[in-house]
């Protein structure tokens, strides 16, 4: 049996290199790096070349177009050795110089196929808002070769972003768990944010996953799973991210370094009481385990570590924002102490500098409740279809 007959959806890029006239007349350009693949592996820029699909330059985001590059890292190849195609890099461009960068491509239409993990603090569904800002005001078509959120499409959780804490993890009123795909997300952004930052929305394009239903997270879909970034290796660390991605703006191992980054997390100081403590409060669909590691690069780099492994038991109750919002505020408890919150350029607490987890949470509310002892998980709200925050109109999948 092939890869593709154990397939149950066909993802959009499937589509266009089937009938390359999706993505409208003239010459495109690929936003993509290593997920950018058809159902059965092959990968897609020289697919669709071979197509005869007037693809004529590559657009790669954070970690590069081959995902090597580690957080807050891209790649510098100029040329992609697979095609022969121009690569240009566009993580940390927006504005004037995303705009020249579009118009020097000479491009008439964007192809975006990045896989998304469905959590608004993972750079790529930024990479393509800042896109379609540019396209929109450079006249350059948008087209979203949509695939599967892996996590589904039930459910969102967590607070809008507010926009006083927009940053490249978060530029718009999006919740942590979002609940959308990149082409549904696209169709938000291009109704609300894309005018308000361009002036005018962009000329957008979604071609429409095949078979794909709300209720499929990546297993269901029959795709291959690819890791997206380095340190997403599996299906279980894009459960978990939506929620653990609080940690990386705490003094805490996120598990980077590891390989079960965001599904452990730990500390030098951290004790006995941990695992018990989150034992106590029952949150739905998970189990903690107390366990010890040693990372062997990023926070605490060489040190043994105290800590707990989130073991999912039923994904459906999961909630990945709520457990990771009593997690923090178990530790502020049990570690008044230790337990800290990192600045953005990584300078100490009070220099006035903005703290990384009120970028990543989309305000200051959770690290304020945190410290002052309220309880945080009612700034969660409850867990909803993503329709109640996108609007039905934005939703292109039952």
């Amino acid at each position: 049996m092939s890869t593709d007959d154990r397939v149950a959806v066909t993802p959009g890029i499937a589509r266009l290199h089937a009938a390359p006239g999706l993505a409208g007349p003239g010459r495109f350009g690929l936003v993509t790096n290593h997920t950018g693949v058809l159902p059965g592996l092959r990968p897609a820029a020289p697919a669709l070349l071979a197509a005869g699909a007037p693809l004529v330059a590559l657009f790669g985001p954070e970690h590069g177009l081959h995902g090597t590059g580690q957080a807050g890292e891209s790649e510098d190849a100029r040329t992609d050795p697979g095609t022969g195609l121009p690569v240009h890099d566009t993580y940390r461009r927006d504005g004037d110089g995303l705009d020249k960068l579009l118009i020097d491509s000479g491009v008439d239409a964007l192809v975006h196929d990045l896989q998304d993990i469905g959590a608004r603090c993972y750079t790529y569904v930024w990479t393509m808002f800042d896109l379609m800002v540019s396209a929109a005001r450079t006249g350059i078509r948008f087209v979203v070769a949509d695939r599967p959120n892996p996590l589904g499409g039930l459910v969102s959780e967590g607070p809008l972003l507010e926009p006083a804490w927009a940053s490249f993890v978060g530029r718009a009123p999006v919740p942590l768990r979002h609940g959308l795909t990149s082409g549904e997300l696209a169709r938000y952004l291009n109704a609300s944010a894309v005018p308000r930052a361009a002036g005018r929305a962009a000329d957008l394009t979604v071609i429409e996953i095949l078979g794909w239903r709300r209720a499929m997270d990546a297993a269901a879909t029959g795709l291959p799973w690819i890791a997206p970034s380095p340190n997403i290796p599996t299906a279980a660390t894009a459960t978990v991210y939506p929620g653990t991605c609080l940690f990386e703006g705490t003094n805490l191992s996120e598990g980077r370094g590891t390989t079960q980054p965001f599904e452990i997390v730990g500390a030098p100081y951290l004790d006995a009481r941990f695992a018990p403590a989150l034992a106590e409060l029952s949150l739905p669909g998970v189990h903690f385990r107390d366990l010890r590691f040693v990372p062997a690069f990023h926070k605490h780099a060489g040190r043994q570590l105290r800590g707990v492994q989130l073991h999912v038991t039923d994904r459906a109750a999961f909630a990945p924002v709520r457990t990771a919002v009593a997690m923090l505020a178990t530790l502020r408890r049990l570690h008044p102490d230790d337990f800290a919150w990192h600045t953005v350029d990584g300078g100490a607490e009070g220099t006035g500098h903005r703290y990384f987890v009120d970028l990543l949470w989309g305000s200051d509310r959770l690290r304020r409740a945190v410290d002052a002892g309220e309880d945080p998980l009612p700034l969660c709200g409850p867990p909803s279809p993503p329709g109640r925050w996108a609007g039905d109109d934005a939703l292109l999948y039952p």
